[in-house]
């Protein structure tokens, strides 16, 4: 499937079946369930149906990110959303060590090469920040310094919070609404948007 993503190719159904053994053909249905959602968590992948006559899908990215990596990498972008996430959970302002704190719950850490992330540092640091991902501030007056994220002009224009909280619901296995505070400010957030597109020159 990444391969499909890759060289931006429709995959059939037909395809996908047929690397499932005979054995498991019954469980096509589950086993693809689950490698979706496998896609959508971990390489920021969506599906959406191509072509429902021939059964054929289009792999994308979630949430409308332009964000692409070069072709000789595996697809960062479920990395890029759950730092999104973090940082709206933090209150849109994320603690470096906060942010630290939750990728080595995932078996990321500072200054190790991931199998699919590569060098995490870099690419939250250098990469994501030259891209307008996010921001990476100095926090004022911290001896030693202490740094800080934040969204980036990019992550603002095409993606919401609704559509990062949303995301992060399914990472974590929660309702939306579970995360009453956020879900609330993702609303006004929401609200705030239509009210700017209706009248744009507010």
């Amino acid at each position: 499937m990444l391969l499909k993503y890759r060289m931006k190719e429709p995959i059939k159904e037909v395809e996908m079946l047929g690397v499932v053994t005979e054995d498991y053909k019954k469980q096509f249905p589950v086993i693809l369930r689950e490698a979706l959602k496998c896609l959508e968590m971990i390489f920021g992948i969506v599906t959406k149906e191509n072509d429902p006559v021939n059964s054929s899908f289009v792999l994308t990215n979630a949430l409308n990110l332009t964000y692409d990596d070069n072709n000789h990498r595996l697809p960062r972008n479920g990395f890029l959303l759950v730092i999104l996430g973090v940082i709206f959970v933090e209150g849109n302002c994320a603690s470096e060590e906060s942010v630290w704190e939750f990728l080595n719950g995932m078996g990321i850490y500072d200054g190790k090469e991931h199998f699919i992330y590569g060098e995490p540092r870099e690419f939250l640091t250098r990469h994501l920040v030259q891209q307008n991902y996010l921001k990476y501030r100095q926090l004022p007056e911290s001896c030693p310094p202490r740094y800080m994220f934040l969204w980036g002009p990019r992550a603002y224009s095409e993606t919401t919070k609704m559509e990062v909280l949303e995301f992060l619901a399914k990472f974590t296995g929660r309702d939306p609404i579970s995360f009453s505070f956020l879900y609330h400010e993702a609303l006004r957030d929401e609200e705030k948007r239509a009210r700017a597109r209706k009248d744009p020159m507010d």
